[in-house]
């Protein structure tokens, strides 16, 4: 497989668009709660999920409470499958057969993965620990 960081599916997050400030942890679940609506993202920080369209799946790596990418990133979406904003979007270390990138998809175009099968993606090592239970563990707690 070649690594690379652009997806084939979807353009990558700019730095520029992402507020990783605009959400927190919740302490008891492990949960990303959204501060400006008291939501809960459907999906945890190490959890395996699959696209419901494309080929690909993916490790939550980081939680948006709402679109929080750039216009040209939103505009680049056709219209006719372009999702809400005001809904969890998750970043993801994604991998098909062919390649490795990070994705950024909106919560309703995700589904869990059941497959049980770790990822191969290079960088998931780096941030998680090993593949447990179907899941990737952090390997710090979060308060």
């Amino acid at each position: 497989m070649s690594h690379t960081k652009v997806s084939p599916v979807v353009p990558n997050l700019q730095e520029s668009g992402h507020k990783a400030d605009a959400a927190v942890f919740g302490a008891a679940s492990g949960k990303r709660m959204m501060q400006e609506s008291s939501k809960v993202a459907k999906y945890n920080l190490g959890q395996v999920v699959r696209h419901r369209e494309h080929p690909f799946r993916g490790v939550v790596f980081d939680v948006d409470p709402e679109f929080a990418n750039t216009e040209e990133w939103y505009e680049s979406i056709p219209e006719d499958s372009r999702p809400a904003r005001n809904q969890p979007f998750y970043h993801l270390y994604a991998e098909t057969e062919a390649t490795y990138y990070v994705a950024y998809v909106s919560e309703q175009n995700l589904v869990p993965d059941v497959s049980g099968e770790p990822l191969e993606h290079p960088e998931v090592a780096e941030m998680f620990g090993e593949f447990v239970d179907g899941r990737y563990p952090l390997p710090f707690s979060l308060n």
